[in-house]
């Protein structure tokens, strides 16, 4: 019978590579089936199909090529011409080692076919996100799972549908993978994330700003670090806002979320936390504001247009699953719901102190958190030592638990190390531009008035007196500083500094 391919194909190597080839084929095919086929986008399904899977079917080409020329300089040499084996259905043999190798592959291509969907549908979890980089992924995987957006897909944040931002994902996820593979990432992993997508793209497909109305009440109760860790409290209403252009109710907090307004900035740093020039555009009348820093000037002919940033969510709510908590609110929350003592003395004071320490490792923080807070009570207060050992030991605990969900030393990761614009106890947040220093050339200035996103509408101090007001209550720091509080920031004693 006559060859069908001229005799240099006939060699292992390039049978090896077709076989390769087939193979890899088939599997994208069926993949390009299933996707077709599936109720939703998936990237890793993606990943597999036309980046992995081409790759050993490019691998098995390239194995024929290489076959052809070394068959081909075999036979130069006067070497014979390789015979493949001869295959007689007449013969039992032959035909029972036919029908074992053709069930054979069919065999091996399902489980080939299953194996693929299995590892793509692997991929695409969050515990694939989170745990196979697990030394550089452990703080966020973490911070994630006890985060308000646990139930939330990794992928549906990071990347979302569509194949654009799917392939820019990639692109810029290429070098990331060089850093695991080689040692070469950061401690901690820096942000915010350049690349990430805007968020009329990702939150913005389960939450609307133009649906955001009135005020949300909100409770928060404090404890002074001091030996009988006194206590107040604050209620207050923040005014979420937002609403409908066509109603006309465009204000509060979400006033900013491009619903009536176009607010557009540019940062120093790379955090975004110094904010010298502001943009506000009017959808209604088209109308530019531009406000400036009377303490960073600029020289905005030498700015490139690409410096400038539309603001969205992640401005602001640029935490939104991997959130590291401060210290001293953790204590304050564990305190107020009874999950630690808060009639022991100090232990306030002793909690924010043992979180604090510098340590090596994990372990040895558990381990030292726990020896700090013990020698401080036999040492200081022996009978309360013996006599609420039960209570000291749950309060241990609980700090432990706050010390293993937001202080990662391995990665260098905690709180302290990124900034949080939720507010302006830990960070600027929102005095980053309600600073009061922020001008327009018409003389308008950004106010930095506290009522303009939340009124106190009650307030207990540490002697249980209650202050009540609709109208709104002004705020009194529960340490006494007189005066001298209006010329303070919450960050200069509060934050990360």
């Amino acid at each position: 019978m006559k060859d069908k391919f001229p005799s240099s194909f006939y060699n292992p190597i390039t049978i090896g590579g077709s076989v390769l080839s087939l193979l890899s084929f088939g599997l994208i095919i069926f993949l390009i089936i299933l996707e077709l086929f599936g109720t939703t986008e998936n990237p890793y399904l993606v990943i597999i199909t036309f980046m992995i899977l081409p790759s050993f079917l490019i691998l098995g080409l390239l194995l024929i090529a290489v076959g052809v020329l070394k068959e081909k300089k075999r036979i130069k040499k006067g070497k014979s011409k390789r015979e493949l084996p001869i295959l007689d259905f007449n013969n039992p043999k032959h035909r029972f080692t036919f029908f074992i190798f053709f069930f054979g592959a069919i065999i091996l291509l399902f489980l080939s076919a299953f194996g693929s969907f299995k590892a793509y549908e692997y991929a695409e979890t969050d515990e694939f996100c989170g745990t196979v980089c697990h030394k550089v992924m452990e703080p966020e995987y973490t911070a994630y799972l006890n985060s308000p957006h646990s139930r939330v897909g990794c992928v549906q944040c990071h990347i979302g549908s569509g194949a654009d931002w799917f392939v820019k994902s990639k692109i810029t996820g290429s070098y990331q993978v060089y850093s695991v593979l080689f040692n070469k990432y950061s401690k901690p992993i820096p942000t915010p994330v350049e690349s990430l997508r805007p968020a009329q793209g990702t939150c913005e497909q389960c939450h609307s700003p133009k649906h955001f109305f009135a005020e949300k009440k909100v409770d928060y109760t404090y404890y002074i670090s001091d030996k009988n860790n006194s206590k107040s409290k604050l209620t207050m209403l923040l005014k979420i806002g937002g609403g409908n252009i066509e109603l006309g109710t465009a204000r509060g907090i979400h006033w900013h979320m491009n619903i009536e307004n176009e607010v557009t900035y540019y940062a120093v740093d790379r955090e975004r936390q110094i904010i010298p020039w502001v943009k506000m555009k009017s959808k209604k009348t088209g109308k530019e504001t531009i406000y400036r820093s009377t303490e960073v000037k600029l020289n905005e002919k030498r700015l490139s247009p690409e410096s400038f940033r539309v603001m969205d969510c992640i401005d602001c709510h640029n935490r939104p699953s991997h959130i590291y908590n401060q210290p001293d609110k953790m204590l304050n929350l564990f305190m107020s719901l009874g999950r630690i003592d808060d009639s022991l003395p100090y232990i306030k004071s002793i909690g924010v102190q043992a979180l604090e320490k510098p340590y090596t490792t994990k372990e040895v923080a558990l381990d030292s958190i726990k020896v700090f807070i013990y020698d401080f009570y036999n040492q200081n207060y022996p009978d309360i030592s013996k006599s609420k050992t039960l209570a000291i030991n749950n309060s241990i605990i609980e700090i432990q638990k706050i010390y293993s969900r937001n202080y990662f030393p391995s990665m260098n990761t905690n709180w302290k190390k990124f900034a949080n614009n939720i507010g302006h106890v830990w960070d600027n947040g929102c005095f980053r531009c309600h600073d009061g220093k922020h001008v327009s050339e018409d003389g308008k200035i950004i106010s930095k008035d506290c009522n303009v996103c939340h009124t106190i509408i009650s307030s207990e101090d540490e002697t249980g007196l209650i202050q009540t007001s609709v109208n709104g209550l002004e705020f009194k720091h529960p340490v006494k500083m007189g005066n001298s509080l209006n010329n303070w920031l919450c960050t200069d004693c509060h934050g990360r500094g």
